[in-house]
């Protein structure tokens, strides 16, 4: 699978996760995948909550993990 097709659907799982993050005040941007990496920027009420590190492991990161051949890693930016 190419960068192009992994990038389509990170994007796309983002985009089902989004409404549960907005929900409770936050948000998550898309910013770019590199070396097996997606890239995000987690906006609103999850910048500084205490559950920001399980959200963006055991919510983003296992379901992107799950779902899209490739990827090995989530990181903040």
């Amino acid at each position: 699978m190419d960068d192009l097709q992994i990038e389509k659907q990170v994007i796309e799982i983002l985009h089902k996760v989004r409404p549960y993050l907005q929900r409770d005040g936050g948000d998550v941007k898309y910013i770019k995948f590199e070396d097996g990496i997606v890239y995000v920027e987690m906006m609103g009420a999850c910048v500084g909550c205490s559950a920001l590190d399980s959200t963006l492991k055991d919510g983003i990161e296992a379901i992107l993990l799950e779902e899209v051949p490739g990827i090995i890693g989530v990181e903040n930016i």
